[in-house]
């Protein structure tokens, strides 16, 4: 297992950098370790829904999850705001960065992570191959 750390500067769009790291580094099967930090904007697609909700307001990151390859992502997301309400979801472009963000992402050289469109779901799903010879 590889560690890429990463910290993401104020203005960065979260999801769209993570995603052209993964490109940058040639990620075939990442996933994230460890995430923190805050979003001066946070954009969630809730569970069933088609589009994403923006919500304007200081979040502090509480837990970012997924998967990433340079082939795409599948990332949720939870913050809190202020008063310490936790909201989280689909992690979708136009969550930007407030101060930081400091993440670790692990990547194995024994799979390779696709997304391929999936008929009965209606959207990309992963599909892993394994790259170790048997």
């Amino acid at each position: 297992m590889k560690l890429f750390p990463l910290r993401l500067k104020p203005n960065q769009d979260l999801r769209q950098s993570l995603q052209n790291f993964a490109l940058d580094k040639n990620i075939t099967a990442g996933f994230i370790v460890t995430a923190t930090g805050s979003l001066k904007e946070a954009s969630i697609r809730f569970a069933n829904q088609d589009k994403a909700i923006v919500l304007n307001n200081y979040f502090e990151i509480l837990a970012l999850n997924g998967t990433i390859a340079n082939t795409g992502c599948h990332l949720h997301i939870t913050v809190s705001n202020q008063y310490g309400n936790v909201i989280g979801g689909h992690l979708v472009d136009g969550c930007i960065i407030y101060t930081t963000a400091e993440i670790i992402i692990g990547s194995s050289d024994d799979f390779t992570f696709i997304r391929n469109m999936d008929r009965e779901t209606g959207y990309p799903e992963l599909e892993i191959i394994s790259t170790i010879e048997k």
